[in-house]
Formats: structure tokens, sequence, C-alpha cells
């Protein structure tokens, strides 16, 4: 066989045995998943627990899209914080929102989509696709939040990783009292000081209570610029003394946010640093129609989010994440895998700090100086 041929057929042969009863997840993903989207899920499973699964790589998740309703996270998020997999977390307010269901032990329900919405409007259900709540479950968890976000310690300035770290410190009291520890990732994320970030603060029920309690008086004042500063600081971090790694469930505000940290340092605060070095993305989007939520891992290079170098190891899967995550989960717990909890929270005033002082020294561009061509040499990885 010519160097040429071997090169195309060298891969492993696809002749698996029967499955039998008794079969493990990770033996079912390694020896039977092998074509078509089933052979991508055992690429990223794969790729995170031989690669990112070393302790110098920082791995962020973002989760898109009715994920807390169907119950991913007690089941998949809280056990991956546990194991150390999961080390900041960028997703939207509505799945913060439904994960505190969880701790507040108020019923989700499985239901059908195939059902008379009138009706259930007249009987006060709430529904998800398939997914059925009583109306009395979100009047709950917003007279909790209301009575929360009064509390003396959210009346402040602050970023969206403060705001869920107190969240998540009375949502842990409330676990604690109840009996339902591990119900809720916000809850979790406290215990193991994992961050966790909004794209759009504004875009939930949690920014709806908020607003509601600034119109009689409540001071809680949500910063962005905040959050953006603190995810660049803590990439520039992962670069510096490892390696990051993105996790992309669905698309959507979060996707976007936790790429941007990268241009963000390259093109805006001048670093000569290159992309995230590990990509993996879980979507039913296409790319074709120029959303984000579909765009491919190539076309992230183009904008300086994924490193060139290491893009031909990303992975996109096509598929839905209450699919594809449960197995991930499932596969990593069979490997055994466990990492330190590298604990970020605590951490974010020395990365900040670091992040400033770096900033001072790029005077040419802080005064609007630097040439449009020193940017693109930049952004191409070299400043020579």
């Amino acid at each position: 066989m010519t160097d040429q041929k071997n090169k195309y057929l060298k891969g492993k042969r696809i002749s698996p045995g029967p499955i039998v009863d008794g079969l493990s997840v990770k033996d079912l993903i390694d020896k039977y998943f092998n074509g078509y989207n089933a052979a991508r899920i055992q690429e990223l499973c794969h790729l995170i627990s031989k690669k990112m699964s070393s302790q110098d790589v920082f791995i962020g998740f973002s989760l898109s899209g009715a994920l807390t309703p169907a119950g991913l996270g007690p089941s998949c998020i809280v056990p991956m914080i546990r194991s150390g997999m999961i080390d900041y977390i960028v997703t939207t307010g509505a799945n913060l929102y439904h994960d505190l269901h969880h701790s507040l032990d108020l019923p989700l329900t499985q239901g059908t989509p195939f059902v008379n919405d009138n009706e259930l409007f007249e009987n006060d259900i709430i529904r998800i696709y398939d997914i059925f709540m009583d109306y009395e479950v979100l009047a709950a968890t917003d007279n909790w939040l209301m009575r929360t976000f009064s509390k003396p310690e959210f009346q402040k300035r602050m970023g969206t990783r403060e705001l869920h770290y107190l969240l998540g410190k009375f949502a842990d009291e409330v676990e604690q009292e109840r009996g339902t520890v591990g119900k809720s990732f916000v809850a979790e994320a406290y215990r193991y000081q994992v961050p966790i970030f909004t794209s759009s603060p504004g875009d939930s029920t949690l920014g709806l209570d908020i607003a509601a309690l600034n119109l009689v008086g409540k001071k809680i004042y949500i910063d962005p610029s905040i959050d953006v500063n603190e995810t660049a600081a803590l990439v520039l971090e992962a670069k510096q003394v490892g390696k990051s790694g993105v996790v992309v469930w669905g698309g959507g505000s979060p996707k976007n946010f936790i790429l941007q940290p990268e241009p963000a340092l390259q093109e805006v605060l001048g670093f000569d640093i290159k992309g995230h070095d590990f990509f993996i993305q879980v979507t039913d989007a296409r790319p074709d129609t120029g959303g984000l939520s579909g765009a491919t891992p190539n076309e992230a290079v183009s904008w300086a989010k994924i490193d060139p170098d290491t893009v031909n190891q990303a992975v996109v899967c096509y598929s839905d994440t209450t699919i594809v995550m449960p197995l991930l989960t499932a596969y990593l717990e069979s490997c055994g895998i466990r990492r330190e909890p590298k604990e970020l929270y605590k951490k974010f005033p020395e990365l900040t700090d670091k992040l400033r002082d770096k900033f001072l020294q790029q005077k040419d561009l802080i005064l609007g100086k630097r040439s449009v061509a020193d940017t693109i040499r930049i952004l191409k990885g070299s400043k020579s």
C-alpha cells in the first residue's frame, strides 16, 4: 500500500461484534460509535478524557437552550463540577433561574408537546416543549429571588460572577435546610468556587426580578464590563500557565461570550497570544445561514478565537445536548477522571490585576497610536 493510500486507510477497522447485555457506556462509545455523529461523540469523549483532562487545561462550559428544566444540572453538570472537569461556566440566565427550582424542591414533570396549549393556560401549567410545571413553581421561585435579591449583600455594583456566587451561597443554605444538596449546579458551583457568567444578565427572570427591585429603591447594578475583563483575565492566565479549552453546548450568546476573550486579548488589549487550544461544540444549528450558533471552528480561527495550530483536533457534533451531555458525563465517570478543583472564583482580584498591569504597558494602544498593521500582525500571532 502506498503512503498516500495508507494516509486515508490507517483508521480503526469498523468490525464491531453484537451489542450484549451489561455493556458499559465507555465500551458502547469506544467500540460501537463508529460513524457520523456517533463518531463525533466518541471523538469529543476522547479529546476531553485524554487531552483536556490534564490539570493545566482551563475548561470552560457554555450552556444555552433549556437544559436545567430537563434535569441536566444535577445529572451532569454537578458531577463534572465535583470531578474538577468544569473550571468556569457561561450560561443563559434562564438556565440559572430554572436550576433554582430544583434547589427549592419545586417539581417539573414529563409531559408531551402534543397538547392543547390553551387548555394548559387555563389550568396554569407552563410548557417547555415536553416538560410541564405548575405556574406556582415560577411564582415560588420569584418570591424566593425577590427576598434573596433584597438582602444587603446584593446592593452594590458587581459582575455576574459575584451575583451568581452570592445566589449560590443562598441556594446552598436552602439545599442544606431542605435536603436537596446536589440538585442545583449554581449551589454546587458556589461550593467548589466555580465562577458562573451570564452574557445577557437582563435576558431572564433573574434580570426581571432585579429590575423590579431597582424600581422600588434597591441598588443592584450589574456591570457587564466587569464580566468582559474577568473572562479575558481568566483566559490570559490559562494561556500563560497552561492551555485553554471550551466545550460549547448549543450556541447563542453564551457561545460568543466564552470565545470572545481571545480577540479581546489580541485585537483590543494587544497581547501576542493565540486562540483557545481546544474547542468542542454540540449543536443542531447549520453553518450556512451565517448564524453564530452554527459557525464552525475553522471560521472561528479567522476571528482569532481558536488557535489555528490546534483547530485540526476540534470536534463539532450535530446532535442534542440532552443526548450527548449524559453520555459524556457517564463516559468520564467510567474513566474515573478526577482533577484538583482550580477554585477560580477567589483568584479573580489577582487575575484582573495582572490583566490591568499588562494592558498598562501597551501605552501606544491606550493612546490610540498603534497602527492597523501592528494590530493585524498581533492577530496573526507575530509582532515582528
